[in-house]
């Protein structure tokens, strides 16, 4: 037979919540730089706008006689 009271005992073990951690600041400042670092490129964005393309530079041959 199977032993029901073991298993109960194995399911409220894995039911009891474990004790909150404090937040970390560095967690927040690194939330922070990444909010900041996507408003910084979705402002450069609407800046140059849609029609903006950056050509390739075209190379010349510095040694060519």
């Amino acid at each position: 037979m199977i032993d029901t009271a073991a298993e109960i005992e194995q399911a409220r073990a894995l039911l009891v919540e474990m004790p909150e951690r404090p937040g970390s600041s560095l967690g927040a400042l690194g939330a922070a730089f990444l909010a900041a670092s996507a408003a910084v490129l979705l402002a450069g964005v609407m800046v140059l706008g849609p029609g903006f393309a950056m050509k390739d530079p075209v190379y010349q041959d510095q040694f060519e006689n």
